[in-house]
């Protein structure tokens, strides 16, 4: 055991150095393209806008570790953004109550998500993208395909700065700590490890499987929650899409930071340099001029690479 130990440490080191060593990279070969990218104001910019990305990223990390996997986030997302908006500038809804209600709607789609995965044996991934038709398809009837207006609600959180650090940074740093210590320095963090490696072993070993899939879920909505707020009190209004490819962008960003669909496998500081490469890259497309079309093309391919050399050594073990 002593000696697995070893030689697993070193593993996902060498992912998260070869991550830093790519983003460090691209911000090179941006900044001598154009000099505007090396600016603090760019960084700063960066941060802001991979904000919303990361703190979803953060909860599909704990799907991905548990073995399972939400692509109902994006339209959870919109479903919660719509109904903020709605309840306070048609509804006349108090602000504040209207964000309790939002975060209800955000749990209980955790709820639902868990209660068809644990108590039906539903596969998530087709489970959640069921549920994430029905989440749009209620933003779409609350909001009529029009643009609902937060009406100036909450601005300290999505504009607001402290000195000239943007209030999405912190709120997404603060995040990252939390689910830092509750992934990797709590009991609740090490029995969804072990669901996650295997999940007869867990239920030998007395976990309650099924209850903390269902907790994993929850929380991992609620946090989706939050990034509804954070997006909508940044952009000031909702649509029903307005979450629309953040969950496979998370996704993305987890993988690419080393977590795995097999489970028991992810580290919060490998999705935050997931999250950061795809901020890096999307920042340095838009300062180079390319073409907005084109930069789609340009950011699967980067992605396809980078998770196909990080996880090099996985491949070369798997084709003995």
């Amino acid at each position: 055991m002593k000696d697995l130990t070893l030689r697993t440490k070193p593993k996902i080191g060498n992912e998260l150095i070869f991550l830093v060593i790519v983003i460090v990279a691209l911000c090179v070969v941006s900044g001598l393209l154009n000099p505007r990218f090396f600016t603090i104001a760019n960084f700063l910019t960066i941060f802001q806008q991979v904000a919303v990305l990361g703190i979803l990223t953060s909860a599909m990390l704990m799907l991905l570790i548990t073995g399972m996997l939400d692509l109902s986030y994006g339209s959870l997302i919109g479903l919660c953004s719509v109904v903020l908006c709605n309840l306070i500038s048609v509804q006349g809804v108090d602000p504040w109550v209207a964000l309790l209600i939002m975060f209800a709607i955000a749990i209980g789609g955790g709820l639902l998500n868990g209660f068809v995965v644990t108590r039906f044996g539903a596969n998530p991934l087709i489970t959640t993208i069921g549920t994430s038709y029905v989440y749009l398809g209620f933003a779409q009837i609350i909001s009529q395909g029009t643009y609902q207006s937060l009406g100036g609600a909450f601005p300290f959180i999505g504009t607001a700065r402290i000195g000239t650090i943007p209030m999405p940074m912190i709120v997404l740093v603060i995040v990252m700590v939390l689910m830092f210590i509750l992934l990797r320095l709590t009991p609740f963090g090490r029995k969804l490890h072990i669901i996650g490696g295997n999940t007869e072993v867990a239920f030998l070993s007395g976990i309650p499987v099924n209850k903390y899939k269902m907790l994993a879920f929850v929380l991992g909505c609620a946090i989706a929650g939050l990034a509804a707020f954070v997006l909508t009190s940044r952009i000031g209004s909702a649509l029903p899409t307005n979450g629309s490819g953040y969950e496979l962008n998370a996704l993305a960003a987890a993988i690419i930071g080393g977590a795995s669909f097999a489970g028991a496998k992810g580290t919060i500081p490998g999705a935050f340099l997931g999250v950061l490469l795809l901020g890096v890259i999307n920042n340095a497309l838009n300062i180079l001029g390319v073409d907005a079309f084109f930069q789609t093309v340009v950011l699967g391919v980067i992605i396809v690479i980078t998770v196909i050399v990080s996880n090099l050594k996985g491949i070369e073990r798997r084709l003995r």
